[in-house]
């Protein structure tokens, strides 16, 4: 069972596609939040969750206080999902059914001139470094000049090649989920 964590919507239960998803567990959605609680970021985001599966962690963040989340999916059935989810919870996102860099290559511009303030990055453990390295350099135009990007993968998948509107801020380990931290260079 997954559900939110903390907030306004603690306690609500999200559906969870028979299959094609990994949600992030409870715990380290707890941890993971604790510290973005801490780094002060979510209270009034706009959030971006690529590969965004159930939804539950740009949920979480509204629930938390963010302002608006738009959850990216590609696999429709899991879109449907978080459509659901959303509706259930009555909180201020939109889903899109796309895959990640299609939908972040719509956009192009000056890097840190974008409205995003969070984006959540959790893709299947077994993505591409290729294609993970190509959707971290497609969100420049998406950030907002002081945006924060959380990566979550496999503690055995390599780090992230940064690009150079990134920097890593912070990295913690939970189980065998390692989380990365970045934001724009100071």
């Amino acid at each position: 069972m997954t559900r939110i964590v903390a907030g306004s919507a603690k306690g609500r239960t999200l559906a969870v596609p028979k299959s094609g998803t990994r949600p992030t567990s409870e715990r380290v959605r707890e941890a993971l939040f604790s510290r973005l609680d801490h780094m002060n970021v979510l209270d009034g985001a706009t959030v971006l969750d690529l590969y965004a599966g159930t939804g539950a962690l740009g949920l979480e963040a509204l629930s938390r206080g963010s302002a608006h989340a738009t959850l990216v999916e590609k696999a429709s059935a899991a879109a449907r999902v978080a459509s659901s989810n959303v509706r259930s919870t009555g909180l201020p996102a939109r889903v899109v059914t796309a895959d990640a860099r299609s939908f972040l290559a719509a956009r192009t511009g000056e890097d840190l001139r974008g409205d995003i303030d969070l984006v959540f990055i959790d893709p299947p453990y077994d993505i591409a470094e290729a294609d993970m390295t190509a959707v971290l350099s497609l969100l420049g135009p998406w950030l907002s000049p002081d945006a924060l990007v959380v990566v979550e993968r496999s503690t055995r998948a390599p780090a992230p090649t940064w690009p150079p509107f990134l920097v890593l801020e912070d990295q913690r380990t939970w189980g065998e989920t390692v989380a990365y931290f970045a934001g724009p260079p100071l």
